[in-house]
């Protein structure tokens, strides 16, 4: 009896590891395919804001997604990764963001002449966290006719599904809501 056991737990475990090798791919969605709503065609080309770069630490900078276990513990997954880098991914989805939200403005990630603004990003939380929220942190810097303007951000939303399809949404909804916020502050500027 002993020694079938051991055999089944052995074909068991032998199941687990093979069965362990699935990986799923995430890319964050258009701001198209969250809000509904764009503005294209709105731009005029009277003022031009180039999105330079969006950085992210080295523990985000991986093809894992990142969820935090604990106050102090971040685990980088290893069978649910980005399709793309998450820094490009966060760039092309702020852009476009950003163009729905700028109308009027040309919304680039390429320079666009002397006349520019320019935007810069440094993300510094972007995961998933063990009581169901996800955590969107960080800063922004605009430089905007010889002048800086530097905001903080930081945004914890709660996953209403437990799941990685889930959490790569509230993300994405989240890094949406700061796009928003940042087009808000661009819109007061003379």
């Amino acid at each position: 009896m002993k020694k079938s056991a051991l055999v089944g737990l052995a074909l068991l475990l032998a199941g687990c590891g093979s069965g362990g090798d699935n990986k799923s791919y995430y890319q964050l969605p258009s701001p198209t395919q969250f809000k509904g709503e764009t503005v294209a065609g709105q731009n005029q080309g009277g003022r031009q804001l180039w999105v330079e770069q969006v950085s992210v630490p080295d523990f985000l900078a991986g093809t894992g997604v990142v969820y935090q276990t604990s106050d102090v513990q971040y685990v980088i997954a290893t069978n649910n990764l980005w399709a793309s880098p998450l820094d490009q991914q966060l760039r092309n989805t702020l852009v476009a963001g950003l163009s729905n939200q700028l109308p009027g403005w040309v919304v680039a990630s390429q320079p666009l002449g002397s006349e520019q603004d320019t935007l810069n990003v440094t993300v510094t939380g972007f995961h998933g966290r063990y009581d169901g929220s996800v955590i969107i942190s960080g800063e922004w810097l605009l430089k905007h006719q010889g002048q800086l303007i530097k905001r903080p951000f930081h945004i914890e939303l709660k996953q209403e599904q437990d799941g990685y399809d889930e959490m790569v949404k509230m993300l994405a909804q989240g890094w949406q809501q700061e796009a928003r916020q940042i087009a808000t502050e661009i819109n007061r500027l003379p």
